[in-house]
């Protein structure tokens, strides 16, 4: 009997004994997470067996990833995890930069005690991550919160949509130890703008922390393994 495939071999069930299979959720959770890389092939009939399911709701839940930039589609070829080019993920953090500069204005104006711990638990996370999912997971936890005081729901939406549209590439787990230490103290830095509510401070850490970002992933801009052939 033939084996399951990369993709299906790493699928989680969240479900419930007795609940309907959370097809959609599981297979998005499965591609944020990195535990699927990008290109990896997604065959309809192995999910479809993983999850007890038919292929109809495994193709409805891919056209759903589709539309939010997380699975592509070929013709005669199938499904299979986003693979950006280089350019194409420098403009989705050339967005997040954008998205989040103009949601941390209102948010350092609206924060309240319980936002800035919340902020303080993520920076600690952060820092005693002890590898790079968890170190990813702390770092989206640390963005999140600053942000979310804004109360502007449908930036953060979109923001969101951008975030996740990068994580299959893991690009955190590509850079040094020293980069992550020092992506920390960028943080830290953010926080302490954040705490005394200098919204123009604020602003421009962050933009500094977006060019540290963008400079620490050039340098492996034209891995294939990251980002896909812009031809």
């Amino acid at each position: 009997m033939r084996g399951r495939s990369g993709f299906a071999s790493r699928l989680v069930r969240t479900a419930a004994a007795g609940e309907q299979p959370h097809v959609e959720t599981d297979l998005r959770h499965a591609i944020l997470t990195g535990e699927q890389p990008p290109g990896t092939g997604i065959p309809i009939d192995e999910v479809a067996a993983f999850f007890g399911v038919s292929a109809i709701p495994v193709r409805e839940a891919l056209k759903t990833l589709r539309g939010e930039g997380l699975v592509e589609h070929r013709p005669h070829v199938g499904y299979s995890v986003a693979k950006l080019t280089y350019l194409e993920f420098q403009e989705l953090y050339d967005v997040r930069q954008a998205l989040e500069a103009a949601a941390l204005r209102a948010a350092a104006v609206n924060a309240t005690r319980a936002d800035l711990e919340e902020i303080e638990a993520a920076l600690e996370e952060q820092g005693q991550a002890g590898d790079d999912r968890a170190y990813a997971a702390a770092t989206r936890r640390f963005h999140f919160a600053l942000i979310r005081p804004s109360g502007m729901r449908r930036m953060i939406r979109m923001y969101e949509s951008a975030w996740n549209i990068t994580e299959p590439a893991r690009p955190m787990s590509r850079v040094p130890a020293h980069e992550r230490t020092a992506f920390h103290t960028d943080h830290a830095r953010l926080l302490e703008a954040y705490a005394a509510r200098d919204a123009d401070a604020l602003v421009a850490e962050s933009d500094r922390h977006y060019a540290h970002l963008k400079e620490a992933i050039a340098e492996f801009a034209t891995d294939p393994e990251c980002f896909a052939d812009p031809a």
